[in-house]
């Protein structure tokens, strides 16, 4: 009989013990309902503005040129995504300005980037960016913004990048 209260005792206190530790505590629901409150809070304080954007685009524009000329394609569908990425903001954030709502244009030349980038095409991707970097120059003219023109870059926007493919990583410990 003593073995059976033991086991009897061991799956209750189990049980006992199973069930405190899934149930938070008080202080556990304060902070979890802080933390919600302080999220809530913070979604509005920060909105990128349509510049900020735009110079995060041009940026990896001149990025994706370089990795596209140098076949470098990891590099250049990664800055082709980034490029998405800043448009999707545009319309999160934007999305009731004339010019978010003529953002739409640039998507096909988007897809056609995408699509060089996908079949590693090196003649692809030119004849793709210079048609993104037409559309961007179009949307800009669109939105009575043409002052704003976009060039096929010539120098690399950043001097601390190699565009290159298979640049061996470098560590230094100082």
């Amino acid at each position: 009989m003593k073995p059976l209260v033991t086991l009897l005792s061991a799956m209750i206190l189990s049980a006992f013990f199973l069930v405190a530790c899934n149930e938070p505590d008080g202080r556990v629901k304060n902070l979890q309902s802080t933390v919600d409150s302080l999220r809530h809070q913070l979604k509005g304080l920060y909105k990128p503005g349509m510049g900020e954007l735009m110079s995060s685009i041009q940026l990896h524009h001149s990025k994706l040129w370089f990795a596209g000329e140098n076949t470098n394609w990891p590099l250049a569908e990664y800055n082709e995504s980034l490029i998405q990425s800043a448009f999707k903001k545009i319309q999160l954030y934007h999305g009731d300005q004339s010019e978010a709502k003529a953002a739409f244009m640039i998507l096909p030349a988007m897809d056609s980037i995408s699509n060089a980038i996908r079949e590693k095409d090196k003649q692809l991707f030119e004849r793709s960016f210079h048609l993104m970097t037409s559309t961007c120059n179009n949307c800009h003219a669109a939105t009575s913004h043409a002052f704003n023109v976009i060039t096929i870059p010539e120098i690399p926007p950043v001097t601390d990048q190699d565009f290159r493919v298979a640049v061996k990583q470098m560590v230094t410990n100082k």
